[in-house]
């Protein structure tokens, strides 16, 4: 009897005393009821795939059911009903702690990882924990679905625009074209392109990645092939988008900066996409070239829908289990206490907007001015200042800049200067975390700062910077995020800011001098910077 003529069984296999629909029931209750724990990162999932970076993740939880089906056929209905329930219990009642977890944080990431592993716990309950885990691979692809963590977002994005620039530019270079590269500006001399956010490609990598995945799970060669065919989807994607930039620049410089914009853009990254699907498909059959009996690639994917809708309806063939009641008991109670219970709302801090900074100190007086709409539009800040300071006898300003984020956990982040300088072009060197010891001359405590030296071409300049969590300064990305977290469950607040010094070096001028600079400028406004980046409430 083929796979597909199997009759339709019992999904959990095995008789039980309780009879007729007892047992989708109580699964329909354990799914039902975990909604609402879960909600508020179906809500973030819902904007997130409204981004084109993340249009993708509709397709994922599809192609994982797909790959679920397809599994089933492979685990047929049990004689005996299974012993090993429990752990899937354990896993869903872990899940929904998470989830919960993630709600009170307001960090949807963490409701909806939570989530995936309610989907793994369900799977090890209806099929118990040895033949449940059989269906790793379909559970695993949801991952695709999720957006990054705003700070590891940032660093890919950052690092793949200076990457495709690089190669890009190499590319331009290679027709003939004189060409020049500040970081991700691409300078042809009567034109200059940015390598914007839009261009670094993540918006085919993250798609492309789930389809080598999904390929892969289809892919009946050699798990050497499949490794292959993993591996490569991120470098092949990196190098089409790169050859997408030089193509765009060779158009350019020839043609004009039209072909840069508009409608020829969108579509020269949809042949790219294109075109990265293709070379997977060539790699396998290369691969399966190589072989001693090589088949054709048609015949080593296992694509079929054959009764993939019987499979489906096997979960009408549930038979409850003690296991199966306390899991929907518990999804229901926790559900029904996270419902009646009144959700804090996150307190906003009592601050000044910075629009009211101080342009005049006891030695320094200064300017703000507004940030590019481009740098805007990335920086995504609640509040900001830019400002440059000077004071009479220097030879160079101090420049004062803060970006100011009332939620940082939903969504929000701060971008450190550590990735955001080099793609203006700057190089960084000697990046530390020195003591910051103004106490005598501010009254506030010594705490530590990033310093850093950064380099362009000849110019050289200082730069100093924190994160400020409400009082608390840090130096590193993920401690931000974890004092943020129980910032969240302890004081009702998520927000937070940079703070950054900058002052250039100057020609005969020593670092120590420059150092002297930014130091005399922080004395001055370091009593001020409360107004605007209040601390937490006394208790």
């Amino acid at each position: 009897m083929s796979v597909s003529q199997m009759p339709v069984g019992k999904i959990g296999g095995g008789a039980s005393s309780l009879s007729g629909m007892a047992g989708p029931l109580w699964f329909a209750l354990a799914v039902i009821t975990a909604v609402p724990v879960f909600w508020f990162g179906f809500i973030s999932l819902g904007d997130a795939w409204s981004t084109p970076e993340y249009s993708h993740g509709p397709l994922i939880p599809i192609l994982s059911a797909y790959l679920f089906l397809r599994d089933m056929r492979r685990v047929p209905p049990a004689a005996v009903a299974p012993k090993d329930r429990w752990p899937g219990v354990a896993i869903i009642i872990i899940s929904l702690a998470i989830g919960v977890l993630g709600n009170l944080v307001r960090i949807p990431d963490i409701n909806t990882y939570g989530f995936i592993l309610w989907v793994g716990g369900i799977i090890l309950l209806t099929f118990g924990f040895r033949r449940g885990i059989l269906f790793w691979a379909s559970v695993l692809h949801l991952v695709y679905m999720l957006p990054l963590p705003q700070s590891l977002y940032w660093h890919m994005n950052i690092t793949l625009q200076l990457i495709s620039s690089e190669i890009g530019v190499w590319f331009v270079r290679l027709m003939g074209i004189p060409v020049l590269l500040e970081g991700n500006v691409i300078d042809l001399g009567v034109y200059k392109l940015q390598v914007a956010e839009a261009c670094s490609g993540l918006r085919y990598l993250f798609p492309i990645l789930s389809f080598s995945y999904v390929f892969c799970m289809l892919y009946n060669g050699p798990v050497w092939h499949k490794i292959v065919i993993l591996i490569s989807a991120a470098p092949i994607t990196i190098l089409m988008n790169s050859f997408r930039i030089g193509v765009i620049g060779v158009l350019v410089d020839n043609y004009g900066i039209e072909h840069a914009e508009g409608f020829l853009h969108y579509f020269e990254g949809w042949v790219i996409f294109g075109a990265c699907v293709g070379i997977l498909f060539l790699l396998a059959i290369l691969m399966q070239r190589l072989q001693r009996n090589p088949k054709p690639l048609p015949e080593t994917l296992d694509i079929d829908f054959d009764g993939l809708g019987a499979q489906a309806a096997r979960v009408f063939t549930l038979t409850p289990s003690r296991a199966m009641i306390v899991a929907a008991l518990v999804t229901t109670a926790v559900a029904a206490v996270y419902v009646a219970t009144p959700q804090a709302e996150l307190k906003r801090a009592d601050r000044e907007p910075f629009g009211l900074f101080p342009t005049t100190f006891e030695s320094f007086s200064g300017f703000t001015r507004p940030l590019e709409p481009s740098i805007e539009d990335v920086l995504k800040a609640d509040d900001y200042i830019e400002a440059s300071f000077m004071r009479a006898g220097d030879s160079a300003p101090v420049g004062f800049f803060s970006a100011y984020y009332h939620k940082l956990t939903e969504g929000g982040g701060i971008h450190s200067p550590e990735v955001c300088l080099p793609v203006g072009g700057w190089e960084m060197f000697d990046l530390r975390a020195v003591p910051l010891d103004l106490q005598a001359e501010t009254g506030v405590p010594a705490f530590e700062v990033n310093r850093a030296i950064i380099q362009k071409g000849l110019e050289r300049q200082i730069v100093y910077y924190w994160f400020e969590l409400n009082g608390t300064r840090l130096t590193n990305d993920f401690h931000v995020k974890l004092v943020n977290i129980w910032q969240s469950l302890t004081i009702d607040r998520t927000s937070g800011a940079l703070v950054r010094y900058t002052t250039p070096v100057m020609p005969g001028e020593t670092i120590e001098q420059a150092d002297a600079r930014v130091r005399d400028l922080m004395i001055e406004t370091f009593p001020t910077l409360p107004r605007f980046l209040p601390p937490a409430p006394a208790d």
